[in-house]
């Protein structure tokens, strides 16, 4: 069986994603497990990640547009990798029209602005700059889209941006209202009610979603996980999985057959072979 593929503006994409949180050591549990990914995901790690994910079906990568993950695309690439990359500007860079650029230049084939910055964008009243990043994004010719961990900043979009997709957080683990980073805390907020919150917004949506955070940074086990996303996710959606391989390193291929397996659409052929729980 093949992971199903849906477009996302001019890219086509399977329905599983891989994405760079472990790869970077963004874990969201802790300072202690942040630093364990950064120490196990050398570069050679990474792109063994990568080919993990090739050999399972995923096509597309969402990752930072920082100079480490430019750096490692590149490698990967030049030894015959092949999958294909969805830019998150890096919140660090304050000229993200810059970072677009680099991004484009560099291969990326979508992009995206990150959560933590349209959460403190939209909290400041500061939406003009939505619109000025989609239009550099179109520029390049790539697929357009805009990161948010709560519904209000995806409705606005909804309302007054034509975006080719929305990347929806299921949770709201850190406020960006004072501030666009992530800060590394031992009592990030995993609630529920977020998820709901978050699942009814998509149902609104004019663009397909990307559903992130689906498994709550590995604290939900992923069939349970993935039956809440049968429930929640609609025919033009995707679903983003960050791996530790450090954990198990057949990690992707048995997350891909789970999803294959429970997820409505998840095959190329449509079929699952277990129904949602």
């Amino acid at each position: 069986m093949a992971l199903a593929k849906v477009s996302l503006g001019p890219a086509t994409v399977t329905r599983l994603a891989i994405g760079g949180n472990p790869f970077s050591g963004f874990s969201h549990q802790g300072a202690a497990r942040d630093l364990e990914m950064r120490r196990w995901y050398t570069a050679a790690r990474i792109k063994e990640a990568l080919r993990a994910a090739e050999r399972a079906g995923i096509n597309t990568f969402f990752g930072r547009a920082d100079n480490h993950v430019m750096r490692l695309l590149e490698e990967y690439w030049d030894e015959g990798g092949t999958i294909q990359w969805f830019a998150q500007s890096a919140s660090e860079r304050d000229d993200y029209l810059r970072n677009i650029d680099v991004a484009a230049e560099r291969g990326a084939k979508g992009m995206y602005l990150h959560g933590g910055v349209v959460d403190h964008y939209f909290s400041r009243g500061e939406t003009d700059h939505f619109a000025r990043a989609l239009e550099r994004i179109r520029s390049h010719g790539l697929a357009a889209g805009f990161a948010a961990h709560n519904p209000p900043p995806h409705e606005w979009i909804r309302d007054h941006l034509d975006v080719d997709f929305h990347l929806c957080c299921y949770y709201d683990p850190s406020p960006r209202a004072a501030s666009p980073h992530h800060v590394t805390s031992d009592q990030e907020l995993f609630d529920p009610a977020h998820r709901d919150e978050m699942a009814r917004c998509i149902k609104t949506l004019k663009a397909p979603a990307v559903h992130y955070k689906v498994l709550a940074a590995g604290r939900t086990p992923v069939e349970e996980g993935f039956a809440y996303v049968a429930r929640a996710i609609r025919p033009s959606d995707v679903v983003l999985v960050g791996f530790h391989l450090g954990d198990d390193r057949d990690l992707i291929a048995k997350t891909v057959e789970a999803f294959e397996r429970i997820v409505p659409g998840g095959r190329a052929d449509g079929s699952r072979s277990a129904p949602p729980r």
